[in-house]
C-alpha cells in the first residue's frame, strides 16, 4: 500500500490541506470575522461574521469561496485519504494523551507512597513493638560492656513476662505463671525457667554477679528460642 502512487499522492494532498486548514483558511476565517483582514478582496459577501446558526450548506458555500482554485475539488476527490489520515492522527494523539495521563498517575502515586514513607518512621509500619524491643536486645548483647549485657538479660526477661500474660497466664509472679503452664503447651518452658533464674541472680546481686560474655548471650539466646516458639519476634 505504501508503494501505491495513488495513495502517496492522495497523502501528500492530505498533508497540504490539512497545512492550508491550520495556517490559511482558519486564520483567513478570524480575520474576516473580526474585521481585521488585511487583504480587502477577503471581504467577501459571504465571509461575514457569523451571528446565527449555519447549515451544512452555508458550509460547503464558505469552502468553495474561501479555497484557493481546485481546493474543493481536490477535497472532495481525495475524501476518504483525508478521512483516513484525521482518523490515524487522532488515534496517535489520542494514544500519546492516554499514555501521558497513565504516566501522570504512576509519577503521583509514587510520590504519594514517599511522602507516607517518610511521615511514617519503621515503628509504625510492619515493625512489632516486641521486635523492636529484641532488635534493642542484640544491639546490647553484641556490645563490649557488661551493664549492657545485664540490662539485655533483666530487658529479655521483662518481654517473656508479657508473652506469659498474652498466652493467659495468671500469677503474682513469673514463677507463679509459669508454674500453671502445661509443658504440652509450651515446650521451651525449661528454658524459661533457666533463663529467669539467670535474671534473678543479676537482679539481685547486681555487679557482684560474674557475667562472662559467653554466658550471655547463651542466656539470651534461650530467650530467643522461647520467643520463636510463640512467634513473639521474627
Amino acid at each position: 500500500m505504501e508503494g501505491d502512487p495513488s495513495f502517496t499522492g492522495g497523502l501528500s494532498w492530505a498533508l497540504r490541506f490539512l497545512g492550508d486548514v491550520a495556517f490559511r483558511w482558519v486564520p483567513g476565517t478570524v480575520q474576516v470575522m473580526t474585521g481585521t483582514a488585511p487583504d480587502p478582496q477577503m471581504a467577501r459577501p459571504i465571509l461575514v461574521p457569523i451571528t446565527e446558526p449555519v447549515s451544512a450548506m452555508d458550509v460547503l458555500n464558505f469552502l468553495q469561496t474561501a479555497a484557493p482554485p481546485g481546493a474543493y475539488d481536490r477535497l472532495y476527490a481525495n475524501w476518504g485519504v483525508f478521512v483516513a489520515f484525521s482518523v490515524l492522527v487522532s488515534l496517535l494523539i489520542s494514544a500519546a494523551i492516554i499514555y501521558c495521563l497513565i504516566r501522570l498517575m504512576q509519577i503521583r502515586h509514587m510520590e504519594r507512597q514517599r511522602l507516607l514513607a517518610a511521615a511514617h518512621p519503621v515503628a509504625a509500619r510492619d515493625v512489632s513493638k516486641a521486635q523492636l524491643r529484641w532488635n534493642h536486645i542484640l544491639e546490647q548483647i553484641a556490645s563490649e560492656s557488661h551493664q549492657d549485657w545485664r540490662l539485655a538479660i533483666l530487658e529479655a526477661d521483662i518481654m517473656l513476662n508479657e508473652l506469659l500474660d498474652v498466652q493467659g497466664y495468671r500469677g503474682d509472679t513469673m514463677a507463679d505463671k509459669m508454674k500453671t503452664v502445661e509443658r504440652a503447651d509450651f515446650r521451651t518452658i525449661d528454658l524459661a525457667w533457666e533463663a529467669h533464674r539467670v535474671r534473678n541472680a543479676i537482679a539481685h546481686q547486681g555487679s557482684l554477679q560474674e557475667l562472662q560474655e559467653r554466658e550471655a548471650r547463651r542466656v539470651v539466646g534461650l530467650y530467643e528460642q522461647i520467643f520463636r516458639e510463640f512467634r513473639f519476634i521474627d
